[in-house]
């Protein structure tokens, strides 16, 4: 085994990036479509019914400001700790710490409901299929996209995005088809809302409350702050987010702008994506197992990019001596791969499946809801941290503030909707955990430093 720079996991370190912008901006769409639009879309029409609409939209500024900044930085200040080692640089080494295994976590617990989710999709054609086996095989080749390096990762995730990409717009197409007429339905049509009623079916409470489904499907951009590293031009960061950002609302706002003028909002079910239950009244046959197919993809791929990034990041913690030194030893045969890293991520993968499995459906919701929610908390560390570490203008802190106030509202949304609002109170704790785990760590530090001198 040899120690070297965990941003060379491909053989490549930040001077040598080969990535193109609209590679990765190619990326960025690929690793945050998953299962949260596909999927958990549909709960935040049945929260808010049209307006969904207008949630998508300003998840999609706050998303964008916390992707700007975050290129802005890295444009700047090229790091491979990327968003942990900007919050290092703000606050000091707690913040660094916290921000890394918050983020470790979240996506490990993320990943294992991912995971439990495209099992059960898997049933749709194999009935009689134990979901151990399923879930057992979309882990082995997770681990087998990150064991072929970032080269092969890239390539990888440009062609699954290629894949979902198509799927939507197969969507947007059949259902602009669907309503001029073209294409034969059943029952009667919402149409567009008349009226704020229609608009906001449950009022301000339900519009507050899918914010944070709106951002669920938005989630993955911290992945792309790693992967920014790769640019051949570091310059060409925020460059890529504009692209990715115009690209990822234009789909969401347009196929879920038909969804809701198409059903009614009692006929959405949070276990069935709205785009099928959209289509669901024109009997297209097809439609169904094509489409289960691009989710299947979408949440697979998500899964995976969130496995490379933790397996990267917990290397690079390891090497700043926030996580122990076995994760930062690398493999020559296996692409300078973080072995150790990628173990306890598989096995942390593990855990959660069976944690998944075994525990009731509803605590389990719980937890990943939570995880979801230390995502946004890793959001609002990365706007603060380009406060202090950016020399912004006046506008560019006051977007930095709106993003900030978005993010709070999307967070703070959680405790308006009681089925979710366990889940706010789950990301406390853990949160809680990490920060004590983060005052135990201070003291070592300056033990350690009280030594060295």
């Amino acid at each position: 085994m040899s120690k070297k720079s965990c941003s060379s996991s491909a053989g490549r370190d930040s001077k040598s990036g080969d990535l193109k912008w609209w590679q990765l901006s190619l990326m960025g769409v690929g690793c945050t479509i998953g299962t949260g639009y596909f999927l958990g879309s549909s709960i935040g029409i049945k929260m808010t019914g049209p307006s969904i609409v207008i949630s998508f939209i300003l998840a999609a500024i706050g998303t964008y400001i916390v992707f700007n900044v975050l290129a802005q930085m890295t444009a700047e200040d090229p790091q491979k700790g990327s968003f942990c080692a900007y919050a290092k640089k703000a606050f000091g080494r707690w913040a660094g710490f916290s921000c890394g295994w918050n983020y470790w976590i979240s996506n490990i617990l993320v990943m294992g409901s991912q995971l439990t989710a495209l099992s059960i999709l898997s049933r749709f054609w194999f009935h009689n299929v134990p979901l151990w086996v399923f879930a057992a095989g979309y882990a082995v080749l997770a681990i087998a996209v990150v064991l072929t390096g970032t080269k092969g990762f890239d390539k990888i995730e440009d062609i699954l995005a290629i894949v979902k990409v198509a799927a939507i717009l197969m969507f947007i197409i059949i259902a602009a088809a669907a309503m001029a007429g073209w294409i034969d339905g059943e029952g009667k049509k919402p149409g567009l809302p008349d009226s704020l009623q229609v608009l906001f079916h449950d009022g301000f409470r339900g519009f507050w409350s899918s914010l944070i489904y709106a951002f669920y499907a938005f989630g993955g951009i911290e992945v792309i702050g790693l992967m920014a590293m790769q640019l051949k031009k570091k310059e060409d960061g925020p460059k890529a987010g504009k692209a990715m950002m115009i690209l990822l609302t234009g789909i969401y706002v347009l196929s879920m702008g038909l969804a809701v003028t198409m059903v009614f909002q009692h006929a959405f079910d949070d276990k069935e994506s709205p785009f099928v239950t959209a289509l669901s009244d024109y009997h297209l046959p097809f439609f169904p197992h094509v489409f289960n197919g691009a989710i299947i993809i979408a949440g697979f791929s998500t899964m995976t990019a969130s496995l490379f990034g933790v397996t990267n990041l917990l290397c690079t913690m390891s090497e700043d001596g926030d996580a122990p030194g076995v994760f930062s030893k690398k493999v020559k045969k296996l692409k300078d791969l973080p072995l150790a890293s990628l173990g306890i991520g598989a096995a942390g993968l593990l855990a959660s499946i069976i944690t998944a499995l075994l525990l009731p459906g509803k605590i389990y919701e719980y937890i990943t809801t939570a995880a979801g929610i230390l995502l946004l908390y890793n959001w609002l560390f990365i706007i603060v941290s380009s406060l202090k570490v950016l020399k912004q203008k006046v506008w560019g802190k006051v977007f930095s503030m709106l993003g900030i106030v978005l993010l709070l509202a999307s967070i703070s949304g959680t405790m308006a909707e009681k089925t979710i609002r366990p889940g706010f109170y789950v990301s406390l704790l853990l949160a809680a955990i990490i920060g004590a785990a983060a005052v135990f760590m201070g003291k070592v530090w300056k033990k350690a430093e009280a030594k060295g001198d």
